[in-house]
């Protein structure tokens, strides 16, 4: 095991301005470079000085420039690759500096700026820089700049390898046209072939309008491939500005899904084309902006306030997250001692099952150094889930929130939790679920909406799990919600439980006024016959030990060993066989 790697944090940096990443200085127009035969597809992204005798001015080095200097003899080797280089160097420009200006301006940075932060520095490797469009129509066929809106390849993030796109709203708005999509084709294909994580750094205009059915075909061959390479690689979607449309799609079917504020939007249709159908005025931040894809939708896995820390925290996730479902997740040398008692968890969590506390003090109290990736933080907040380590090695982390509705499960409490369990499946992370439930949460509104549909999403996704599965029940795990959260029945491996442990059907006091009510409604004192035989219910089916001495719990632990007992179950659990096919990561 190595080191772990330094996680940064940096939500007080301002995201934008030249000052961000580039250099701040004004940059030349590219100028027409004309077509040429410069067709290398495979350069790296940094390149040493030209010498200052054969520098090229501003309006770039096109191919008759090469001509004119060799003019009356044959271009030497020399001279063609100076000429190669005056283009690549001009490429990775737009063709008006005003525009990256507008850029910073707006808080953005560029696509190239994006990718430094993103990748090591100095390791990016860029494919076809010299792609170009060749759409006729609508004047189009006369702007044909280098890269197309888009800049492809490849490089490492703590050392391991990384694809990556990122669109360049400098052209075209970063709108996707076909010679666009097929570059983004390519570096899937590549991601796929060599088994490694593919990240795309999204801000464009949806279908390039004049290019028509081509550019839809283009979004079609993409989400192709996001389904083929779902549970296959690691799929990461960064929304840093525009994703309307058909494009939206993309980032629905990966696997985690960043959102900078305010500057991202996602949506199928935008607030014009809404209110010309239906009247209805909204806002473009309202409708798709990341507080609420983060709140409402569940679309937005994380939400950051700069693209900076944003791209910190991709590079963060790629950490705990393997190259592909072949491989394990990176483990690290844990300097978090395993065999340490979480003396604490017995000030936490209240013995009476009605009072509530905050999860997350109780899993921050487990983990390695309490170091949590909470996913969609935001979103279904009455279930916690999140990444984290114990012992160096990745685990995926549930767990019922009692601070909010009691932690009951619900419609978006079911569909997170499902989509994330199906995540840690696919790659490899084993599970530990920490119960304290009610039930499933009762209603007219949530049995039309789908419920029983809804918590089936997450039984389904347990009962496929292969993983090391563990359970832990902290206090209450009443009815199918006990059943759905990992229990034994439905395929965990080792179940354990506190002695403030209560799994029955229903909670005591509605399960004696069920099995007794006659007798209590023709008793003199009602309320106290109920209280005595809700107290008799409770001491012979919901006792700490009532459900280890049916076989449903493996041990009843003192809460002060969970994290140790933790620990040495994973390392039992280790060695675990799975299938070795890809098990996918749908949309659920």
């Amino acid at each position: 095991m190595t080191a772990l790697p330094w996680r940064q944090r940096s939500d007080s940096a301002t995201s934008g301005g030249p000052d961000a990443v580039g250099t701040g200085e004004d940059e030349p127009d590219r100028g027409d470079l004309g077509e040429g035969d410069l067709r290398s597809h495979v350069v790296p992204l940094h390149h040493g000085p030209v010498r200052s005798d054969v520098r090229s001015d501003a309006r770039g080095a096109t191919r008759g420039d090469a001509r004119e200097a060799t003019r009356g003899r044959r271009a030497s080797m020399t001279d063609r690759t100076l000429a190669v280089r005056r283009a690549r160097e001009n490429a990775a420009r737009t063709d008006d500096a005003e525009a990256t200006g507008r850029h910073h301006d707006r808080g953005k940075l560029t696509a190239r700026e994006r990718i430094e932060l993103l990748l090591d520095e100095g390791s990016f490797t860029e494919v076809a820089t010299f792609r170009r469009h060749d759409a006729v129509g609508f004047g189009i066929e006369q702007r044909r700049p280098y890269t197309d809106g888009v800049v492809t390849g490849w490089g490492t993030v703590h050392g391991r390898q990384v694809f990556v796109y990122a669109h360049d709203a400098r052209i075209f708005g970063g709108s996707l046209g076909s010679a666009h999509a097929q570059k983004i084709h390519h570096v899937m294909d590549l991601a796929m072939s060599v088994g490694a994580p593919v990240v795309g750094l999204n801000d464009g205009a949806g279908a390039r309008i004049q290019e028509g059915v081509a550019a839809l075909a283009g979004y079609g061959g993409i989400f192709r491939r996001n389904v083929k390479a779902s549970g296959v690689i690691p799929q990461i979607s960064v929304i840093l500005g525009a994703c309307a449309g058909g494009a939206s799609y993309s980032p629905a079917l990966t696997d985690f899904v960043f959102m900078v504020n305010p500057t991202a939007k996602m949506y199928i249709t935008g607030p014009d084309v809404i209110e010309a159908v239906t009247g209805e005025a909204v806002t473009h931040d309202h409708l798709g902006g990341a507080t609420t894809h983060a709140t409402r939708s569940g679309v937005a896995s994380f939400v950051y306030e700069s693209e900076q820390t944003c791209l910190e925290e991709v590079r963060y996730l790629l950490s705990l997250l393997p190259a592909n479902h072949r491989e394990q997740p990176p483990a690290y040398a844990c300097d978090d001692d395993p065999e340490r008692s979480c003396d604490r968890l017995l000030q936490l969590v209240p013995s009476d099952p009605r009072q509530p506390y905050d999860v997350l003090d109780v899993l921050a109290e487990v983990v390695d150094n309490g170091e949590l990736m909470e996913v969609h933080e935001h979103w279904a907040v009455n279930i916690v889930c999140a990444l984290a380590r114990i012992d160096g090695r990745v685990v995926g982390v549930v767990g019922n929130q009692p601070r909010v509705k009691a932690g009951v499960l619900d419609i978006d409490a079911s569909h997170k939790a499902a989509r994330f369990v199906a995540t840690c499946d696919a790659f490899n992370i084993p599970l530990v679920t920490f119960v304290d439930v009610p039930g499933f949460l009762p209603g007219v509104d949530q049995e039309h909406a789908g419920i029983i549909r809804h918590g089936a999403k997450l039984l389904y996704a347990y009962c496929r799990a292969t993983v090391p599965r563990i359970q832990v029940v902290l206090r209450k795990a009443y009815g199918g919600a006990y059943i759905v959260m990992d229990s034994t029945s439905i395929g965990a491996d080792l179940s354990f439980a506190w002695p403030t442990n209560e799994i029955a059907v229903m909670g005591p006091d509605a399960a004696a006024r069920i099995v007794h009510r006659r007798d209590i409604q023709a008793a003199a004192d009602p309320e106290r016959l109920g209280e005595r035989l809700s107290s008799e219910y409770a001491d012979q089916l919901m006792h700490p030990f009532h459900a280890a001495e049916k076989g449903f719990v493996d041990e009843v632990i003192d809460p002060r060993d969970t994290r140790r007992v933790i620990v040495q179950s994973l390392r039992m659990l280790s060695t675990k066989l799975r299938p070795a096919d890809a098990r996918g990561n749908p949309p659920i």
